[in-house]
């Protein structure tokens, strides 16, 4: 069964940084294009980062509100794709997903996305 799974999450203070990992059982990461998500409390589900299928160079998209500070890549030997989270800010607090998408070129669009991790949460607070 095709499985997702986040790590990385945490509580960090305000200008912290951490590295989220999106890591797959079932599934070869490098044929699907990844997006990264995010839900804070009270709020619907964002769209802030994807990356396409392995191309040489990938299509990145990064949101307005995250563009500068956050970093995706992907490392195909472990299977695993990464969210690198600097200058975190209290805006930042939510719970970040990881999904899959056969569409090669990476979409904003969550519901082109098919498999689903169950998230992880990251906590900005001093």
């Amino acid at each position: 069964q095709d499985q997702l799974v986040e790590s990385g999450g945490g509580l960090v203070q305000p200008g912290e940084s951490l590295r989220l990992s999106c890591t797959a059982s079932g599934v070869t990461l490098n044929h699907y294009a990844i997006g990264w998500f995010r839900q804070a409390p009270g709020k619907e589900r964002e769209t802030i980062s994807c990356i396409s299928m392995t191309m040489n160079p990938p299509y990145i998209y990064y949101a307005p509100s995250v563009e500068g500070r956050f970093t995706i890549s992907r490392d195909n030997a472990e299977n695993t794709v990464y969210l690198q989270l600097n200058r975190l800010a209290p805006e930042d607090t939510a719970v970040y997903y990881c999904a899959t998408t056969p569409f090669a070129g990476c979409t904003t669009r969550q519901y082109d996305y098919h498999t689903w991790g169950q998230g992880t949460q990251v906590t900005v607070s001093s």
